[in-house]
């Protein structure tokens, strides 16, 4: 699997996707730093990647386009380092991995894990 990670989360999360296997790279190494949303969208789903943020924008921009893809999985936790972020985020990728591939918004909540197929359902 391919990620991008948003702005909002820190670059240190790439060498985390990186250790498991994964392709990851922080948008400020392949983009402005202030592109807006629909422009990391496009890149990630020209590239067959999953967009990993910290903000909500970008499951209403899924909702509002009705887009089959890219894949985005919105970490919605209080402390979003890796360091105590990791293990939540890698067991949602492992869970959900097949539905991923297909199109999903994944949320990661301090409490609960929540999966919705693209496109989502108004």
């Amino acid at each position: 699997m391919k990620f991008v990670i948003d702005m909002n989360l820190s670059p240190s999360w790439v060498e985390v996707l990186q250790a498991e296997g994964w392709e990851a790279v922080h948008w400020s190494t392949i983009g402005a730093v202030h592109a807006p949303d629909h422009e990391i969208m496009s890149w990630a789903k020209a590239q067959n990647a999953i967009v990993f943020t910290h903000d909500l924008d970008f499951g209403a921009i899924l909702a509002t386009t009705q887009a089959d893809a890219p894949s985005v999985i919105q970490i919605r936790t209080q402390d979003i380092s890796p360091t105590t972020a990791k293990d939540s985020f890698i067991n949602a990728v492992v869970q959900y991995q097949e539905i991923l591939e297909s199109g999903a918004l994944i949320i990661i909540d301090t409490h609960k894990l929540r999966a919705k197929i693209l496109p989502l359902q108004r």
